[in-house]
């Protein structure tokens, strides 16, 4: 409905021309549109309503809900303009359009009255992207996984199924097929429709229709004797009694669907009845009405008996006279009003309205919506029968219906039962309410494949939806008395268990050994011991030690991304940063030793800038490894079901295989060059014996990493990750102990032997 100006009512369709000189000339094109019913007012609202179901031939298709509507909205016309409290002396006129039940008649009448002119829409029936969701949710509370559908091809039905089957899929609903359909469609296509629907396994047809469809459909099914199908219905048909009437083979008997809730509006029934053809305005088309009512003609026929205009409407008993749509009659009602509303409140209404203000509907604000459109949006009143009118964001009201059941009394007659409730404004998981009480002897069954009994598993069938699977027997491992499926267990190695403590312990003990050592160090920095080893590579690689006993704790707990990519490239930098500094060292203790011999100057190319750049070299180098293995494919939580039947492994996997042994190879490469430099160190006089200890160290940590391969490769679970830690530990403390175990014993049990003159030997000439 459209409100407009009554001395502005009638725009025809305009195009408009260049002519000679530039010129501008409006013309018409095509007809006008003349509206079937009419009355002039102050303001004038504008309706498309379908009172013929084919405009070609209009003489035999009178619609006679078509009228009803009209009626609702002449009833809510009639209150408001007797009304002292809305729109006081302000009439409201009217103007209906006939769209004949045809989309292109639709879209040609509502330019007729819009013009573009009101760029806006808004309803006071819930939005079917509601209904559709609503539709999903109810096939999947009686657990009907398996289902065909029909839609009307068109906006209503295309839209509306789309919506439909993707709540449907993520309910884990399978759609068997999905077909469309228009009441114009040649014959040989419904009866496609219909060997489609005959051929399928499902039981559950959910129909996207609107009644007219929904008779074509079922008429075509009857002459095959197609019944026994549970329908699921939309609001365009699921309340409808003409389409309850016509189903006279009972294919639709036990469908369910939603409607829009029940309303009564006090004086509404009464007034839809009191027509007259001569007294009602378009006296035309209400003498149309009254013919086909009554059957009989105003003028004279030699077939059909004289109307006399005083026939009693009480006698008729058809659609029109039926009141079951009452519900629709009634947001007809509100739509009236809610227009009503926002123009009291544009015209500053109180005991009288401001007739100056102009509602232009050229005056558009910066969002390019009518001001009128602005209000109709802001309302928000009670109807007097209490019901609480308002528009959301998207100019739609709440979302409420009523799950509808079609139950056969004894006399033949469709009881309509209402038997639940949907509210959208709900949660989720209470949106469809618990007390659905349907009268099935027994719920249809309606799945691809019937749930697999106790002792077997799911197997997809190739080529088919997530719903058609085959049941396969488990192995004996996985079930218990055949009855019921074991849940494997998972297996990490934790924090909790023995191993995983103890290793934890030896990591914290580790850690504490290296910081007292820093102490000690630190506490006795400037005597010769500590200053003969070169003090800052002594510290960095006690802090690097420190770095590697933590490390070990990445690999405990149950892995994830993070901890997965934390444990494995922590453990590479912070070993090869060990590494570099031993290397330092051992060639520390080279150049050292070159450096005594006469005319040498050779300390001058590996002094502390060049220690320090080294260090830092060799470490970039694994820092770069472990970002391009990060960068491809880096390290990741994965379970792994194969290597034991009754549990499930949860482990990091490697992500790049390259990558891992990338950086092992290059911590290996390190040590190794480390323990051949200390190893040619080794017989050098006793002051620079610290090669000595460096080779035993390089000894353990090459032991170790060998053989933890195999170890490693060879381990199952869990213990590949305790081999991995041993390892990281028992080279840690190789290190540790080898390298600053004999020089914590002089500084702490033989203070006498820190003395320069000790460290220089019998004929040392040169400190270092």
């Amino acid at each position: 409905m459209w409100p407009v100006q009554g001395w502005a009512l009638l725009h025809l369709l305009l195009v408009v021309s260049f002519l000679q000189a530039d010129e501008l000339v409006c013309r018409q094109r095509g007809d006008p549109e003349n509206p079937q019913l009419s009355k002039d007012g102050d303001i004038v609202l504008g309706a498309i309503l379908a009172f013929h179901n084919n405009w070609e031939n209009r003489l035999d298709t009178l619609n006679f809900r078509g009228f009803q509507y009209a009626q609702a909205m002449l009833f809510a016309i009639k209150e408001i303009n007797n009304s002292t409290d809305l729109l006081p002396g302000i009439s409201l006129g009217y103007k209906m359009y006939d769209s004949c039940a045809s989309v292109a008649r639709g879209v040609k009448v509502a330019l007729a009255l819009t013009n573009v002119k009101y760029p806006s829409f808004l309803r006071t029936i819930p939005s079917d992207y509601h209904q559709s969701r609503a539709l999903a949710q109810l096939v999947r509370y009686f657990g009907w996984t398996w289902v065909g559908a029909v839609r009307n091809n068109d906006d209503y039905g295309n839209n509306g199924m789309a919506t439909f089957i993707e709540t449907a899929e993520q309910l884990g609903i399978c759609l068997e097929y999905s077909v469309s359909m228009f009441r114009t469609d040649p014959p040989e296509k419904i009866k496609n429709i219909v060997d489609i629907i005959s051929r399928s396994t499902s039981k559950v047809i959910v129909a996207f229709l609107s009644a007219k469809e929904v008779h074509v459909l079922i008429s075509k099914m009857s002459e095959y004797n197609l019944t026994g199908y549970q329908w699921v219905g939309t609001e365009a048909w699921i309340f409808d009694s003409k389409t309850a009437a016509m189903d006279t083979h009972h294919i639709l008997d036990g469908a369910i669907g939603l409607s829009i809730p029940e309303a009564h509006v006090s004086g509404m029934k009464e007034f839809m009845l009191d027509v007259k053809p001569l007294n009602s305005s378009g006296n035309e088309l209400f003498t149309e009405l009254w013919e086909k009512l009554f059957n009989c003609k105003f003028k004279q026929n030699h077939n059909q008996r004289v109307c006399t205009g005083d026939e009693d409407i009480s006698e008729v008993h058809n659609s029109f006279t039926d009141m079951s749509l009452m519900p629709i009659f009634n947001n007809v009602y509100k739509g009236v009003y809610a227009v009503a509303h926002a123009l009291h409140n544009i015209l500053g209404c109180n005991r009288t309205c401001n007739k100056k203000i102009q509602l232009d509907p050229f005056t558009v604000s910066s969002t390019l919506k009518s001001p009128i459109l602005q209000q109709i949006k802001k309302v928000r009143f009670k109807t007097k029968e209490g019901d609480e009118v308002y528009f959301n964001e998207n100019g739609d009201p709440a979302a409420k219906y009523e799950i509808i059941n079609w139950q056969p009394t004894q006399n033949g007659i469709v009881d309509f039962a209402t038997v639940g409730l949907y509210d959208a404004s709900l949660p989720k998981y209470q949106r469809i309410f618990s007390n659905i009480i349907v009268l099935f002897i027994q719920v249809p069954l309606s799945v691809c494949s019937e749930k697999c009994p106790p002792g077997t598993r799911k197997v997809l069938q190739k080529g088919k939806p997530v719903c058609c699977y085959d049941c396969i027997r488990l192995h004996n491992i996985y079930i218990k008395h055949q009855d019921a499926c074991v849940k494997k267990e998972t297996e990490f190695l934790s924090y909790e268990e023995i191993m995983g403590c103890l290793l934890t312990a030896a990591s914290l003990f580790g850690t504490c050994m290296t910081c007292l050592v820093a102490c000690i160090f630190f506490r006795y920095r400037k005597t010769p011991i500590v200053r003969a080893n070169n003090a800052e590579l002594s510290f960095l690689l006690l802090f690097s030690l420190t770095l590697c006993f933590l490390c070990s704790l990445t690999f405990i707990g149950q892995p994830s991304e993070w901890s997965c990519m934390l444990r494995h490239t922590a453990f590479g930098i912070t070993f090869v940063l060990c590494i570099s500094c031993v290397l330092g060292k051992t060639i520390v203790v080279l150049m050292a030793f070159r450096a005594t011999l006469p005319g040498s100057n050779v300390m001058k190319w590996f002094g502390p800038v060049q220690q320090r750049l080294s260090v830092v070299g060799f470490t970039l180098i694994q820092v770069l490894i472990c970002i391009l293995w990060l960068a491809i494919s880096p390290p990741f939580p994965f379970k792994n079901f194969k290597q034991f039947n009754n549990k499930i492994i949860i482990e990091c996997a490697l992500g790049s295989a390259i990558g891992f042994w990338a950086v092992l190879g290059y911590i290996g490469l390190l040590a190794l060059l480390c323990f051949v430099l200390a190893f040619l160190a080794r017989k050098l006089p006793d002051n620079f014996n610290e090669a000595k200890f460096i080779t035993f160290s390089m000894l353990i940590f090459c032991a170790v990493w060998i053989t933890f391969i195999p170890a490693y490769v060879s381990s199952p679970g869990k213990f590949s990750v305790a081999v991995e830690i041993f390892a990281i530990l028992a080279s840690s403390f190789g290190l540790l102990i080898c390298i600053f175990a004999p020089k914590c014993y002089i500084i702490i049990l033989k203070p006498e032997k820190n003395t320069k003159k000790s460290m220089m030997g019998k004929g040392g000439s040169k400190s270092l």
